[in-house]
């Protein structure tokens, strides 16, 4: 089984995040920032041995690398931030194409929305940051272009000789299939046989107007595939007015803390993990999706929302079913999961203070059970 991680790189400082957010901004200024919002609240997460790590230093990233193979991790989706030539939080892959030493394999998600500040928006509406033109038809060469030594690295993820390029959301793109005619092409002058596309974003899965006819796989990337699956289904069987009346107990929500126009929402680990043991594909070529926890009150304080009663037991319980299922009904060996490192959003296999290696050891333990 290839188990496969979204790796966030917003751990290290970038020029416009200063400006943006502050002199300093990481991703570990919302970790170390975040307060329990009540009894019993699993905040702030804490690295272990407080490895609050800068990824623009090559020594971290090989000791991601070399943790991951250790634990039985395939390599790393990592997100990627192209803006029509403006590149943000390019470094670690960047280091990575530069670093052939370290043994990881890796493809890269174009995460192609836009930046706002959602984040301290407060009930306000977000202010775009940094947005895309993905009409400029030659920023589809260039784009290119940037991506092919990446594709060239024998490290590189492909399948029958066609690199794996993830486009988080590809709904958001408007002349979607001319652009991926010209990729194609441009691989295929490059010695590829093309190049296998794949969509992620849980909007991009359930969005009915864009044609998919290009996109080998799509991932259901939870908890959010699932979430929106469950609202789906209320729409169709029990109609809008008892949907909305009922959204609460059929998502599981288990409490709400009123914060002015916030509410926090609490969900439960074990019946949002139930409901992904229950998907089956809904399209041809689906691929399975995992998750390790997750809480974005770092983000959005009272605004957000976390599953209640993740453990590392109950990460390995689940997940060895998800590899049952992923093999007997979705036929494929791939399972992708959040995440790596998403410390913001509670999902990361790294080490922390509360339960160390723990997922990480769920991760080996259920890959040798399963291939035993």
């Amino acid at each position: 089984m290839k188990i496969i991680p979204v790796y966030l790189p917003q751990f290290h400082t970038i020029p416009e995040n200063d400006e943006w957010w502050g002199k300093g901004f990481t991703e570990w200024v919302n970790v170390k920032g975040a307060k329990p919002l009540f009894e019993g609240h699993n905040q702030p997460r804490v690295p272990l041995n407080d490895n609050y790590y800068d990824l623009s230093d090559v020594e971290t990233l090989k000791w991601q690398c070399k943790l991951a193979k250790d634990y039985g991790i395939y390599g790393f989706c990592m997100y990627h931030y192209w803006f029509n030539g403006h590149l943000l939080l390019e470094k670690p892959m960047e280091m990575l194409l530069a670093h052939p030493e370290i043994d990881i394999k890796y493809c890269i998600s174009w995460a192609n929305h836009d930046w706002t500040d959602s984040w301290k928006a407060s009930g306000k509406s977000p202010r775009i940051l940094i947005s895309h033109n993905f009409d400029d038809e030659e920023d589809w060469i260039k784009h290119f272009n940037y991506m092919l030594p990446f594709f060239k690295d024998v490290r590189y993820m492909s399948i029958d000789n066609k690199p794996i390029i993830v486009i988080y959301a590809p709904h958001f793109i408007r002349k979607l299939n001319k652009m991926l005619d010209v990729w194609t092409q441009m691989a295929k002058r490059e010695g590829f046989d093309g190049l296998t596309y794949i969509y992620q974003s849980a909007s991009s899965c359930f969005d009915q107007t864009w044609d998919r006819t290009k996109f080998s796989f799509g991932v259901e990337t939870n908890p959010g595939y699932v979430k929106i699956a469950s609202s789906k289904s209320d729409i169709i069987f029990a109609g809008f007015v008892k949907y909305f009346r009922d959204l609460k107990s059929k998502l599981h929500i288990r409490k709400s803390f009123m914060g002015g126009k916030s509410s926090l929402k609490i969900y439960s680990y074990d019946d949002i993990w139930n409901k992904i043991l229950e998907l089956r594909p809904q399209r041809k070529n689906m691929i399975p999706s995992a998750f390790v926890d997750w809480d974005n009150t770092p983000r959005y304080k009272n605004g957000g929302y976390l599953y209640s009663g993740a453990s590392p037991e109950k990460f390995k319980y689940y997940f060895t079913q998800l590899l049952r299922n992923a093999k007997m009904y979705y036929k494929t060996d791939i399972v992708f999961l959040f995440a790596w490192n998403e410390w913001a959003e509670g999902g990361y296999l790294e080490p922390d203070k509360i339960n160390g290696y723990g997922y990480l050891e769920a991760i080996r333990d259920c890959l040798l059970e399963f291939e035993s």
